[in-house]
């Protein structure tokens, strides 16, 4: 398998180009210094970052 030639939006089935980085983590699970990273594109920032925010893991979103 080999890797995309440029990074696309986590959103399920989006093949976008990534715009917004949305750094998380998950407290019961990673230290609080810890963050990973999804990646969206314009049209899926909104819908992760919300998905990402109701469960408590969303910590930033950053222009990528």
């Amino acid at each position: 398998m080999t890797a995309p030639e440029e990074p696309i939006c986590s959103a399920k089935g989006c093949k976008a180009p990534a715009t917004w980085r949305l750094l998380w983590n998950n407290p019961a699970l990673h230290p609080p210094d810890r963050r990973k990273t999804w990646l969206a594109c314009d049209d899926h920032r909104e819908h992760l970052s919300t998905f990402l925010d109701a469960r408590r893991f969303l910590r930033d979103v950053e222009p990528f």
